[in-house]
């Protein structure tokens, strides 16, 4: 190990002993009396400002250091940064919660993740960075001759990397909100603030130091929680191997809760439910009057009555506000709240049972949808930008090799553990929330109501909670568990930290390739080719502070939930980059104008699809293929882009000398002493 990775290790354990000597220090000062709210004000408050001491310290104008962080990064650091850049809101916050609804099919979310890793370490990262650009659309400028596939590739980083960083400032805005007591939209510019001091000023030379800072806080604070919980409910602090045990256990709860006749008659009072609300989207446009003056006259009726409750008349007002505008809101509204009420209406499905479905049409639509799944979310993190971009950090060819390995090992810590911690939250929630009076109902069930994220309705009036008049955000299972099951209120100041690092990390390696691709490639390689270098980064950091703006704004109206905005992320940059990155490397035959219709095919199958089929548009899954849910719509990019791509390669010129000598010295190792240079790299080249 050279001086420079002896020193970082040193300084790294030492962090890592004053980590665990600070979560000591709350868990006495809880037990010694400190309040609730303060501990989760100490985390949130402590874990930002270092982070922003971080990013301030790491502060640089060189562009080398700004956008590549020098080239010389570690390998065990680079993989903690990716795995932190990689484990974002939708891994930490969201992937609990998938599994604990999906049960089993929610494992393709671990499988393609995961697996993603096998392609990026096998066809890209040793290429790119041999390559040893920038970023992405510079590679396809290269290869593919020209401004248009750069330009191309450049729409391609900002669409996929601004869904998904929405993503990562929505599940900010929630923790904000829920652990400092602030209102959900004030939560997510707050949390803004900790995103921009990290990556303002230092680029890709903050980002990494902080990200391998966060993967610290991130880690503990994930597995910390279900270790406990597994050696309270098994007596083994093993999660990863006796969730399997209280699977088992908790299969025969399922069954029970199934024929429940308290769960039936809810179930039944929510068919009917459906039933009305179809009546009701029939009856349009007559019938949204009508309810809109039902509940003016009800409104009216209460606020005539002296003793009306405050509370009865709050509802109501609510209730006119989120009513529908137009009949064609009310129809797509309606529409939305039957499906609801009918999936709510099921029984539980078995947690451990694969594709499972109440008819043989929806197993078969299962399977697909978790095949689909699966193969778009791997070929997406192989082509996805703010990955690829991290192996351009490394000093070498073999770094980047070594660092998809860290990667991997890394990310496989927390991905081991989802499963387990679904399987522990199921227990505790169905054990010992449902059957509870509703009047003695936990304090985090009000808690968690005011963000929106859990909600109760006694359907038929016993006072009993039932699991079908329980409705749960699946962003709500891991942030709440400590409450849920009843731990310290310090581990769940720890959890809400955790989920703040994910989506901090990987939003600042969001923002900064989204600024990095349009003053890079659009400003200096297309627009300014002589800009200065403080030009240059003024434009950097300009770009950065308008997306990420737009981003807390977007994520401020309630999206989709975070894992399906992530992986919607994920279709887009497998159908844009992904056949263009493969073919460009090992088809010298690949050229411009194959390039070109091929990435501009795959993004218009997958947004097209996407449009067909998801409610936010106004689509339905009446317009599905094979019935293939929009988040997996990358499944047909992926295809069209490929054949799109040879087809018009095989009847256009083919590409010149120049680009077919850069395929084969990007397949060509180089002399060992030569390959760990950064003298060597071909960014040293005019080629792009």
């Amino acid at each position: 190990m050279d001086p420079y990775s002896q020193r970082l290790t040193k300084l790294y354990l030492m962090y890592l002993l004053g980590l665990l000597g600070f979560l000591a220090f709350l868990a006495g000062a809880e037990r010694a009396g400190l309040p609730p709210r303060w501990i989760g004000y100490t985390f949130l408050l402590a874990t930002i400002v270092l982070y922003a001491a971080i990013g301030v310290a790491s502060r640089t104008s060189d562009v080398v250091e700004y956008y590549v962080a020098g080239r010389r990064i570690p390998a065990v650091f680079n993989g903690m940064a990716t795995a932190a850049d990689w484990m974002s809101a939708a891994s930490f916050i969201g992937m609990a919660g998938t599994l604990y609804f999906s049960g089993f099919d929610g494992l393709a979310f671990v499988m393609g993740w995961t697996g993603g890793y096998v392609l990026v370490a096998l066809l890209l990262a040793p290429f790119l960075r041999r390559f040893g650009a920038f970023t992405i659309p510079d590679f396809l400028g290269a290869r593919y001759e020209g401004n248009l596939p750069r330009f191309i590739g450049v729409a391609a980083v900002v669409l996929a990397s601004f869904v998904y960083v929405v993503a990562q400032i929505y599940g900010v805005g929630l923790i904000t909100s829920r652990f400092a007591g602030i209102r959900f939209e004030i939560g997510v510019f707050v949390g803004l603030a900790g995103v921009l001091v990290c990556s303002f000023m230092g680029g890709m030379r903050a980002v990494t130091w902080t990200q391998v800072t966060q993967y610290a806080v991130l880690i503990v604070a994930y597995l910390a929680p279900v270790f406990i919980l597994s050696w309270t409910v098994t007596g083994i602090p093993a999660p990863q191997i006796m969730y399997g045990k209280v699977l088992h256990d908790l299969t025969k709860v399922e069954q029970r809760l199934a024929t429940d006749p308290h769960e039936m008659e809810v179930r039944e009072l929510r068919v009917a439910r459906a039933a009305a609300l179809e009546a009701q989207t029939a009856a349009l446009p007559g019938s949204l009057v009508q309810a809109r003056e039902s509940a003016e006259a009800r409104l009216d009726a209460l606020r005539s009555q002296p003793n009306a409750a405050a509370r009865e008349i709050a509802v109501v007002q609510r209730q006119l506000r989120e009513m529908p505008a137009n009949t064609l809101d009310a129809h797509s509204q309606w529409s939305r709240a039957r499906s609801d009420e009918l999936a709510r209406a099921r029984p539980p499905l078995p947690h451990a049972q694969p594709h499972a479905g109440t008819t043989g049409q929806e197993t078969t639509d299962a399977r697909n949808n978790f095949l689909a799944l699966v193969f778009v979310l791997m070929v997406g993190t192989a082509g996805m930008p703010h990955i690829l971009a991290r192996y351009y950090t490394t000093p070498g060819v073999a770094s980047a090799r070594r660092s998809v390995f860290w990667s991997l090992f890394f990310i496989l810590l927390l991905y081991l553990t989802a499963p387990a911690y679904a399987v522990f939250a199921k227990w505790e929630i169905y054990t010992r929330i449902v059957g509870s009076p509703i009047a003695e109902l936990p304090a985090w069930v009000a808690s968690w109501g005011k963000v929106g994220l859990v909600k109760i309705e006694d359907l038929n009036h016993d006072g009993v909670l039932q699991l079908a008049e329980l409705t749960l955000n699946p962003d709500v299972i891991l942030l709440a568990l400590p409450e849920i099951a009843g731990l310290p209120y310090v581990i769940s100041g720890l959890v809400a930290a955790g989920g703040l690092a994910a989506a901090l990390s990987t939003a600042d390696g969001l923002l900064l390739t989204i600024s990095s691709a349009l003053s890079h490639d659009v400003y200096f390689r297309m627009i300014n080719p002589r800009a200065s270098t403080p030009r240059r980064l003024v434009i950097s950091k300009t770009t950065l502070l308008l997306v990420a703006f737009l981003a807390a704004w977007l994520a401020s109206q309630r999206p989709d939930s975070i894992v399906f905005t992530v992986g919607f992320a994920f279709s887009i940059a497998a159908a844009g980059f992904f056949p263009a990155l493969v073919l460009g490397i090992f088809w010298e035959r690949a050229n411009k104008w194959g390039a070109i219709a091929g990435m501009a095919a795959g993004l218009a199958t997958t947004l097209s699809y996407a449009v067909l089929t998801h409610p936010f548009f106004g689509g339905s899954m009446a317009n599905a293929w094979w019935g293939i849910h929009p988040i997996a719509s990358g499944i047909f990019g992926v295809v069209s882009g490929f054949v799109t791509i040879v087809l018009v390669s095989l009847v256009t010129p083919k590409p010149s000398e120049a680009a077919r000598s850069l395929v084969l010295s990007l397949r060509t190792p180089r002399p060992k002493a030569a390959a760990g240079a950064n003298t060597s790299d071909l960014d040293n080249r005019a080629t792009f």
